[in-house]
């Protein structure tokens, strides 16, 4: 580990203007990013510490919910209302990682925890995440985990996590405060970027940004279901996961809420797949055409392409349970 300079943050202002400086990064629960410091993947000159800024609790936001940028993944996911109106969100939570670094992990950090690509974390493998202009050599090389959508001839690594890939079928917001003291309310769906001819860029993140929230919308009701397939039981990242909210009124689908992890560089949603099932009585042959429909530009890398049928059998296993029928 290379060394840095440690500040703590004593305000928001404070943090903004702490965090613009070249270098700098902040840090809460550090679950990632001390591992990757550790490694020397990340090597900030400064780490500013966000644990003092009052960004705890969850609270109510109109009809739905505001979960504080250093609210827990454990917090977050044991909170009544959580689990009564965002059950898929918990779920998610509880599928991740384990329970000591759950009791560590934020919400802010666990938006920004980056890539698990075993060549990211090589200092002797090309990355052009890492260092960008250097090469992907996941590109030709063993890429079991990597992406079968949206990766580019630059980067075919995956976003890891699980708590946002139900966000994004919440419909949630990420409420960011700018070094000026700006605020922007930034989508989920829309916070991570793909990686294009810039995957060292995670998300639209700007130096000096601290993120403060969380906003989930009202209650989403419905069916909710979040279903993680991975090579063990636990402590291990997605192959394939699905989180679903679906509405079933008078034997039809009212409204679908689909967002898939493990599949490409940030959690993917393909609003066309929603408006499909939207309207239409649940049936094996309207699965097919959902599944074939989200996957019609998926390419597999070699060793990867197993995720193209698994993802086909578990977004149908989805959306049969979703919907009452059998698995």
């Amino acid at each position: 580990m290379k060394p840095f300079d440690y500040q703590r943050a004593h305000g928001l202002g404070d943090a903004g203007q702490l965090l613009v400086a070249d270098g700098a990064k902040p840090i809460a629960g550090g679950t990632n990013l001390l591992d990757l410091m550790k490694l020397e993947v990340e090597t900030p000159t400064a780490l500013v510490d966000v644990n003092r800024l009052p960004l705890g609790g969850i609270t109510a936001h109109g009809e739905g919910l505001h979960i504080g940028a250093l609210v827990s993944n454990s917090a977050c996911a044991a909170d009544p209302r959580i689990r009564a109106d965002y059950p898929v969100l918990a779920r998610a939570i509880l599928a991740g990682a384990t329970f000591q670094l759950r009791n560590k992990a934020t919400t802010g950090g666990n938006l920004c925890q980056r890539t698990r690509c075993y060549y990211f974390t090589d200092l002797s493998q090309a990355c052009n995440k890492r260092e960008p202009g250097t090469g992907c050599a996941a590109i030709g090389g063993f890429n079991r985990i990597h992406a079968i959508l949206g990766a580019s001839d630059a980067c075919i690594a995956t976003y890891p996590g699980d708590m946002a890939v139900a966000l994004s079928a919440l419909d949630a917001t990420v409420e960011i405060h700018s070094a000026k003291g700006d605020k922007r309310m930034v989508p989920v769906r829309d916070f991570h970027r793909l990686p294009g001819a810039t995957p060292e860029r995670d998300n639209v993140l700007e130096p000096g940004d601290v993120i403060t929230g969380v906003v989930l919308p009202a209650p989403a009701g419905g069916t909710q279901l979040y279903r993680k397939v991975r090579d063990r039981a636990s402590y291990a990242f997605a192959l394939v996961s699905v989180a679903a909210v679906i509405h079933l009124e008078e034997g039809k689908i009212a409204k679908a809420r689909l967002a898939f992890g493990g599949l490409a560089h940030k959690p993917w949603h393909d609003a066309r797949v929603e408006q499909l099932l939207e309207g239409e009585a649940p049936s094996d042959a309207l699965f097919d055409q959902a599944a074939a429909l989200l996957l019609d530009e998926a390419r597999g890398q070699g060793s990867n392409d197993f995720k193209i049928p698994l993802t086909r059998r578990t977004l149908k296993a989805v959306l049969r349970e979703a919907t009452g029928g059998t698995l």
